[in-house]
């Protein structure tokens, strides 16, 4: 994480440690809820905030050829948010149980 801290994008930040110890938690637990398809909505919608930063204020907005992964993560969450969770997910599990 350390080399993190160097970048010049975060080093404007009265705290970058604290600014990138929230992105990555941001997408560890985006990641997690996303494959256990809990809150799929809300972590895509996490996930999709943290790459569009990464995306245009970290890599400058060039998104079709250096920094292109975070952009596609940005697309990802896309599908996750407007496709929702699947059948076996613990989201549709609970929708079932209320029922």
């Amino acid at each position: 994480m350390k080399p993190y801290f160097d970048w010049d994008a975060f080093k404007r930040f009265s705290s970058p440690e604290l600014i990138v110890y929230t992105g990555k938690t941001a997408e560890l637990v985006a990641g997690i809820f996303l494959t256990i398809g809990l809150f799929t909505r809300l972590a895509s919608l996490m996930l999709i905030f943290t790459m569009l930063y990464i995306s245009f204020f970290v890599g400058h907005g060039k998104i079709w050829y250096e920094d292109q992964h975070p952009f596609l993560f940005v697309l990802l969450g896309l599908v996750f948010f407007f496709a929702g969770s699947g059948k076996w997910s613990v989201d549709q599990l609970a929708m079932n149980s209320k029922k």
